[in-house]
């Protein structure tokens, strides 16, 4: 066993140092040769070492077999030689693609807000039969060259399947956008799934000592005394910057705004300093749901506080996948903290605080130790007083919040 890997090894680092000094056709000779010597299985533990296709290697094999004085001084293909790539022998084809793509497309060229659900092969089709022969796997190429995700079919069906849905991410793109362009901040919000403080058990592994794993608790029962954390996230879009405040009492709707408040006091106000407007995109339901009343009318404070003209823009339902601080932000946090255990919410801070991404991802976090009581009732009259103005389009989930001048402090 050690023996094989010594001469794997051997092979390997044999390759990488006279690959520099050898042609196209004579790397792939060389290769070969190395096949060839292996007997069986040969190819492919040699298109392993050297990271060149098995055809490629099979193709030296046969020309090996053939070498003759004819053939030994054959042309060899000069550097960057070969056949152009589609997108250079048809300059339409992008542009094309772009077409095809737009309709269902939740983002400029230049937005983080970007998604398609067309798969490449129906691409592939449309684009083939417009005089444009392209294969699935070139589309795909070019899909990320252009800063798409390709999202599978079966996530855009996911719970309702409302008839405007498609209508409404293209709204939240222009949305997006529109601010965006401007300077102005928008940012994706939703409450983490609350977490058990304690020693319980934290799914996902990381390195310990062998035969030293943390011990947990073997049942999950909650401690009264400490209660669950509750994890509220701003993510900043523009910036790819997370901030996210951890409850310790309930998941409320003036919870989710104070979070949103603390946010702009502590980093919002200091990134933006000219902003007049602010955008928030935000899940159907939960603590900022598009129903609830307690949300507006803590919105409502927040904009007379601030001075600030706030925009909501709700997901469909069905479609809290697409909010952007689930695969930005959340999905960050829960592999960092993968494996231990949430012993104390200022762990949980710590945790949260502690991740990044090679992409840039900052986060800070804050404990929020207050108290946000259960049933407030919002009354008639009080929706009544709110300077609340609900767009065009689908006004139950696309409204704006106005700061009232004789209510600022």
């Amino acid at each position: 066993m050690f023996l094989l890997m010594e001469i794997n090894d051997f092979i390997k680092e044999s390759y990488a140092t006279i690959a520099p000094h050898l042609n196209e056709k004579q790397l792939r000779l060389l290769a070969a040769a190395e096949a060839k010597v292996l007997g069986y299985g040969g190819v492919t533990t040699i298109a392993t070492l050297t990271n060149l296709s098995r055809p490629t290697i099979t193709k030296a094999l046969n020309e090996l077999s053939e070498i003759t004085e004819a053939n030994i001084d054959a042309r060899i293909r000069r550097p960057g030689g070969g056949r152009k790539k589609t997108k250079d022998t048809d300059p339409e084809l992008v542009v094309l693609l772009e077409h095809l793509v737009e309709p269902e497309t939740s983002g400029d060229p230049m937005s983080p807000l970007r998604w398609t659900c067309k798969s490449t092969r129906q691409l592939s089709r449309i684009l083939t039969e417009a005089g444009h022969p392209i294969s699935h796997k070139v589309v795909a190429e070019l899909l990320k060259e252009q800063g798409y995700s390709l999202q599978a079919n079966r996530k855009t069906l996911e719970g309702g399947d409302h008839p405007d849905r498609d209508d409404q991410f293209r709204y939240i793109n222009k949305q997006a956008s529109t601010f965006l362009n401007q300077g102005l901040p928008v940012i994706s919000v939703d409450t983490k799934k609350k977490e058990l403080v304690g020693q319980y058990m934290n799914g996902g592994k990381e390195w310990n000592p062998s035969g030293n794993p943390v011990n947990v608790n073997v049942y999950d029962f909650i401690n009264p005394e400490v209660g669950k954390a509750i994890p509220y996230g701003i993510y900043d879009i523009a910036r790819n910057s997370g901030w996210v405040n951890v409850g310790c009492d309930h998941d409320t709707s003036a919870f989710a705004v104070e979070s949103i408040r603390r946010w702009w006091n502590t980093m919002g106000s200091k990134l933006y300093p000219n902003a007049s407007k602010l955008l928030i995109c935000a899940d159907g339901g939960g603590s900022n749901g598009s129903r609830v009343r307690l949300w507006k009318f803590e919105l409502q404070s927040f904009c007379d506080e601030t001075g600030l003209e706030v925009t909501i823009a709700h997901f469909p339902p069905g479609t809290s996948k697409w909010n952007k601080i689930e695969h930005r932000l959340f999905s960050h946090i829960s592999m960092n903290w993968r494996g231990r255990p949430l012993i104390s919410h200022e762990v949980v801070v710590d945790l949260i605080s502690a991740t990044t991404t090679q992409k840039g991802l900052t986060v800070s976090a804050q404990l929020d130790k207050d108290t946000y009581p259960l049933k407030i009732k919002v009354s008639d009259e009080q929706m009544a007083q709110l300077n609340l103005h609900r767009h065009l389009f689908h006004g139950d989930w696309n409204y704006t919040v106005r700061p009232r001048e004789s209510q600022r402090t």
